[in-house]
């Protein structure tokens, strides 16, 4: 008998206004039958694989997350549907996990938190002595040190510098990670002590059941009633900067007016059409998130209308010169000041 065909919500078809005005209850969206299922299974195998008797339970919501005494792992709702991812893409310029190697890299910094939750792994000295407190509180920014031994690098942002339960994540993703080759990749780091620490660790709860059980989920969007436009309102403004300087003078730089204008390009309709790819060109040279570099390039938006400036040189010579300037600003100014932490 042939296999019957899943029928497809209703909000497939809806468009991007009509989507956002859904509720996150009326989704109705499981984990079962989605790309998500085959990539969980593959976190649980990696971990069986390290002799491991601990699986993370999964559940979907707003963002990615491992609460606090909950050992389990909070998904994102868009990685559910690629109509939602589309959406997620469309409003942040970015879908964190859309792929299976960025999403594999997720999971196993999730399940770094959860396998720490589960075994009340930071109460132990020599977590803390490696690690530090984890009770410290989590910082709105924090600020970088891209040149820094001490840590591991695996989702970028330098993120394992934020907090000593974000170093602990990261190292043990970079520890469990199938064919990893940390020794030698770290052989001449800091960091290593860390995560030879995490091998004698896991070593030791290796066949061990969890001491924390707990199979509640927070905040699952079954539960939401705050509708996607919401959400995403919420989540810009989390990522939203403030640069405290108009760029007038870089601005008349990059687009000179050269006599009668007339013909000539605007320079905000310009930056708006190549503003996807400064975002994702900007945001990798950076490791900021693309969001933020999305800002920057509306602020110059609005003020080249303000200002009617042309685009009166070779496009190609004055999108590289864009580029440039958005990645100089982010270097100097943001990741001097702060990086923020993400949601």
């Amino acid at each position: 008998m042939p296999r019957k065909r899943k029928t497809q919500p209703a909000w497939v078809h809806y468009n991007d206004e009509a989507l956002l005005g859904m509720k996150f209850s009326r989704l109705k969206l499981h984990l079962e039958e989605t790309p998500l299922q085959k990539r969980i299974l593959q976190l649980y195998e990696e971990m069986e694989d390290r002799g491991l008797r601990f699986r993370p339970h999964c559940w979907l919501a707003e963002e990615w997350f491992s609460p606090d005494g909950i050992p389990g792992v909070a998904i994102p709702f868009y990685l559910a549907h690629p109509r939602l991812a589309k959406l997620e893409a469309r409003q942040m310029f970015e879908v964190e996990g859309g792929n299976e190697r960025s999403c594999m890299k997720l999971l196993r910094h999730e399940a770094g938190h959860a396998i720490c939750t589960a075994y009340r792994l930071h109460r132990r000295k020599r977590w803390k002595r490696l690690f530090g407190e984890f009770s410290r509180d989590y910082p709105d920014y924090y600020t970088p040190r891209p040149k820094s031994r001490n840590y591991v690098l695996h989702l970028g942002w330098w993120y394992a510098q934020s907090h000593p339960a974000e170093d602990f994540a990261e190292t043990f993703a970079v520890w469990l990670k199938s064919g990893s080759k940390w020794r030698q990749q770290y052989r001449d780091w800091p960091a290593l002590r860390k995560l030879e620490y995490v091998d004698e660790l896991m070593e030791d709860i290796a066949g061990r059941p969890p001491l924390n059980r707990s199979r509640r989920q927070v905040e699952p969007i079954s539960r939401i009633s705050k509708t996607l436009g919401e959400h995403y309102r919420e989540k810009r403004a989390h990522y939203g900067i403030q640069v405290p300087e108009v760029y007038d003078g870089e601005l008349l730089r990059l687009f000179p007016q050269n006599g009668d204008s007339g013909r000539q390009r605007s320079a905000a309709a310009f930056l708006k059409r190549i503003a996807p790819e400064l975002c994702h060109m900007c945001a990798r040279g950076t490791g900021e998130y693309p969001y933020v570099i999305s800002q920057l390039v509306q602020d110059m938006i609005v003020r080249c209308r303000e200002m009617g400036l042309k685009v009166t040189r070779p496009e190609e010579d004055v999108r590289t010169e864009v580029a440039i300037f958005i990645t100089v600003l982010t270097l100097n100014y943001l990741h001097r000041v702060h990086h923020r932490v993400p949601v």
